[in-house]
């Protein structure tokens, strides 16, 4: 599983969890999300200025 951060609000996108909120079931990889995928919680940054976390960066909540 991956994340990747919103750079504008910090937002972590789980593959994990998925996105409820834009109808993303969990287990939904980034990759497979489309290209126009926005942040949900800021709606200011695009699928491709999210930052790939690596374990040790990525934080629950």
């Amino acid at each position: 599983m991956s994340r990747h951060e919103c750079p504008e609000c910090g937002y972590v996108y789980d593959s994990q969890l998925g996105d409820r909120y834009t109808g993303y079931p969990p287990g939904t990889p980034f990759a497979d999300l489309p290209e126009d995928y926005n942040c949900p919680q800021c709606c200011v940054r695009d699928k491709p200025d999210f930052i790939a976390l690596d374990e040790s960066q990525a934080q629950v909540g």
